[in-house]
C-alpha cells in the first residue's frame, strides 16, 4: 500500500470517527421527560447596593508639533472630577526659534549681514557681538562705522526680553489660577 493511499484511509477514518463521536449524537432526538411541581416561596430581604464607578475622563487634546519646521510648542492639560471635566490646549510661539530659522534662510540666500542683523535683535547676541569687537550691523554699516552709529543711537539697542505682563494678561492668568484651585478642590471633595 502506498503512502498516499494509507494517508487517505487514515484521514477517512478520522472523519468517520469525528462524525460518530460529535455530530451524530447531537442530531439524535433529545430525551424528553415531563414533570409537574408546585411551590410557593416567600422572601423578605433588606439590601443595599453601592455602585462605585470610575469618573468619566477629561482627555487633554493632543497638539501635533511633529513637523520640525514649526516654531511652536504645544501645551495641554485636563482635570476631571465626579461632576465636571475640563480640558484645554494651546500653542506657544518660540520667537528664538523663528529668529534662528529666518537667520539661516537669509544666510543660505547669501545675505550674511541681514542674517546677523536678525540675530542681533536679541540683547544677548548684541552684547556678545559688541564684546567680540564686531558690533552688530546697523543701517547697512558694519565694523567701526556700525559702532559709531550705535553710539549715536542708543535707543535702537535691543532691550532684554523680560516683558512684564499687561493688565489683561495678568487678569487672565489670575482667573486661570483661581479656576485651577477650584477644580483641584472639587477633586478632593
Amino acid at each position: 500500500m502506498s503512502d498516499r493511499l494509507r494517508n487517505n484511509v487514515i484521514a477517512i477514518f478520522i472523519v468517520i470517527a469525528f462524525w460518530m463521536i460529535w455530530v451524530i449524537p447531537v442530531m439524535a432526538d433529545p430525551i424528553v421527560t415531563e414533570s409537574t411541581s408546585t411551590s410557593t416561596v416567600t422572601t423578605t430581604a433588606d439590601s443595599k447596593t453601592t455602585v462605585r464607578t470610575n469618573p468619566p475622563s477629561a482627555i487633554s487634546p493632543s497638539i501635533n508639533s511633529s513637523n520640525s519646521d514649526l516654531c511652536v510648542v504645544g501645551v495641554s492639560g485636563a482635570v476631571q472630577t465626579q461632576v465636571l471635566g475640563v480640558s484645554s490646549g494651546l500653542t506657544v510661539r518660540d520667537i528664538n526659534c523663528e529668529n534662528l530659522k529666518l537667520s539661516k534662510l537669509l544666510f543660505d540666500l547669501g545675505m550674511k549681514v541681514s542674517a546677523v542683523s536678525i540675530l542681533c535683535q536679541d540683547k544677548r547676541v548684541f552684547d556678545a557681538m559688541k564684546m567680540s569687537g564686531t558690533p552688530c550691523p546697523i543701517n547697512g554699516l558694519i565694523g567701526e562705522a556700525a559702532q559709531r552709529e550705535w553710539d549715536l543711537n542708543p535707543k535702537l539697542i535691543p532691550k532684554p526680553r523680560d516683558i512684564p505682563l499687561n493688565k489683561g494678561a495678568w487678569l487672565e492668568k489670575l482667573a486661570g489660577g483661581i479656576i485651577a484651585v477650584v477644580l483641584m478642590a472639587m477633586l478632593v471633595i
